[in-house]
């Protein structure tokens, strides 16, 4: 009751602000995100067999105006309209911030640059680097990451994982539409199911008798362990995708009954470019 009431107090402050100067842009926001899957659609071209995707950097170089300004549009939403936007809308706001900052990171030096990794240095990572004007402040990656998708309490959603792209081919695939507030969660479980059915990440390995999957389920172990969208471990989160993972039926079994070893693929941080 408490939070609805905050929301109609917000939402009345935002309509009496729109009769007393406040910028046009931020009188509303376009919830569906149709200047960045434009881009999207545009520039993202899907391989192996739609399971992973690569990016017309070029493309978006000449486009680069048109992405700028839709991040100024996610710029322009001040804390307290966002404090408005339901959960899921909250979610794709963040991630789509996060992918198309990531983008717009990459051209910052695009083509002198084989990895995202090259836009670092010994002090600063690319992820730790103030660049993304966002909620009336500037954000690193991580903080829209870490601290903002993340956050215990928030969200509370593994499947992030397989949204953000970090522009390598070793990450889970930029989608080729924005995402939006009211499908998110069928395009969550979507990027799931389409990272977990590719064997360049993701896969069981007969001789090993072990699943080999991404080093994302090493680094964010954490989050497929604390029972978050029911998930209480790294082997009952694989056991929904065993027909993904292996073709014989004796070893898709095997996942299922999460009786199994784990080992991490090496993570692959060439730029993930459709050159």
């Amino acid at each position: 009751m408490i939070d609805n009431q905050r929301r109609a107090l917000l939402a009345a402050a935002l309509t009496l602000g729109a009769g007393h100067g406040m910028p046009a842009r931020a009188q509303s926001f376009d919830h569906t995100h149709a200047a960045w899957s434009a881009l999207l659609k545009k520039h993202v071209v899907l391989i192996g067999g739609g399971h992973a995707s690569q990016v017309r950097y070029a493309g978006m170089a000449g486009d680069r105006a048109a992405l700028k300004a839709y991040l100024a549009t996610l710029a322009a939403v001040a804390p307290a309209m966002f404090d408005t936007f339901s959960k899921p809308q909250q979610m794709a706001f963040l991630i789509n911030a996060y992918n198309a900052a990531t983008v717009e990171l990459i051209l910052t030096k695009y083509p002198k640059l084989e990895s995202i990794k090259d836009l670092g240095s010994l002090l600063t990572s690319p992820w730790k680097q103030k660049i993304v004007p966002l909620l009336g402040t500037t954000l690193t990656l991580d903080q829209i990451e870490h601290e903002n998708l993340r956050a215990r309490g928030r969200y509370d959603d593994p499947r992030v994982h397989f949204a953000v792209n970090c522009a390598s081919v070793g990450c889970p695939m930029l989608r080729e539409e924005a995402f939006v507030g009211d499908r998110l969660d069928a395009q969550l479980d979507e990027q799931a199911r389409r990272f977990m059915s590719d064997r360049s990440r993701n896969r069981w390995s007969p001789e090993k008798q072990k699943l080999e999957v991404s080093k994302i389920f090493d680094w964010y172990g954490e989050d497929f362990r604390s029972g978050l969208k029911g998930i209480a471990s790294l082997n009952a989160f694989a056991a929904r995708y065993a027909d993904m993972l292996a073709d014989a039926p004796a070893d898709r079994e095997r996942i299922r009954s999460q009786k199994f070893e784990v080992s991490f693929l090496d993570y692959d941080w060439k730029l993930n470019d459709a050159r």
